[in-house]
């Protein structure tokens, strides 16, 4: 039988993509995966992350990577699609892509790392977007990514792509941090270039805390005119 283990990564920064992962393994090299380190991303350095993520790819039978920019986050938002039904599409976009032709003759187990506090719900929004059900059985849990190795390397694989798309805007913007507002680095660089880069498409505008910055900025801006009349 087969695995697919499907997890996200940066889903709540004010800055950058949000990254969705999903790999196709056989069950046995899953875990195989687990005995040679592969765990949660959040408990690996990067450095071991890029360590694993060759012997990952090497085992994967089918993978794929979507990353969710800024600007069609805001979109979905704004269209009255709250971020967990966001995902649950792109979710099913990665099963869709994977359970192609040749692959719907083997049984597929999907293991996700479900989003949502309602977890019946939240499967139910996924599998309307599922094309072709017949071979699969479909698994939503919360802390799969640490419960599961295929979910494991799925979070590896998307926590890659998503530093790769932090250094990709540090490199054409600046030092931005983590793009997380508990960040030191990422609230100076909000403070210092969110009115110049605001239309760069980095930003989720949809936050509420980005909503709330423009707001003060606006504010010190009329109170320091109220204050020169």
């Amino acid at each position: 039988m087969l695995t697919l283990g499907i997890d996200d990564a940066g889903r709540g920064p004010l800055i950058g993509p949000m990254v969705l992962a999903g790999i196709l393994l056989k069950k046995r090299d899953a875990d195989l995966l687990k005995k040679a380190g592969v765990k949660d991303s959040k408990l690996l350095t990067q450095k071991k992350r890029l360590e694993l993520q060759g012997k990952i790819l090497k085992k994967a039978i089918a993978h794929k990577v979507i990353l969710i920019h800024p600007p069609e986050i805001d979109k979905s938002i704004a269209s009255g699609v709250n971020l967990n039904t966001l995902d649950a599409i792109k979710i099913a976009e990665i099963i869709n892509h994977i359970n192609a032709d040749d692959i719907r003759e083997q049984q597929i187990e999907i293991i996700v790392d479900c989003p949502s506090p309602n977890i019946k719900a939240w499967g139910q929004v996924l599998l309307s977007h599922i094309k072709s059900r017949e071979n699969i059985v479909l698994k939503c849990e919360h802390k799969a990514d640490f419960n599961h190795p295929v979910v494991s390397a799925a979070s590896v694989l998307a926590k890659l792509a998503r530093e790769e798309a932090v250094t990709a805007i540090k490199k054409e913007f600046g030092e931005m941090g983590s793009g997380y507002l508990t960040d030191p680095i990422t609230q100076k660089f909000l403070k210092e270039k969110s009115l110049e880069l605001e239309n760069a498409g980095i930003f989720r505008k949809s936050w509420i805390t980005w909503k709330n910055h423009l707001a003060e900025k606006e504010q010190k801006k009329l109170d320091k005119y109220e204050s020169n009349i």
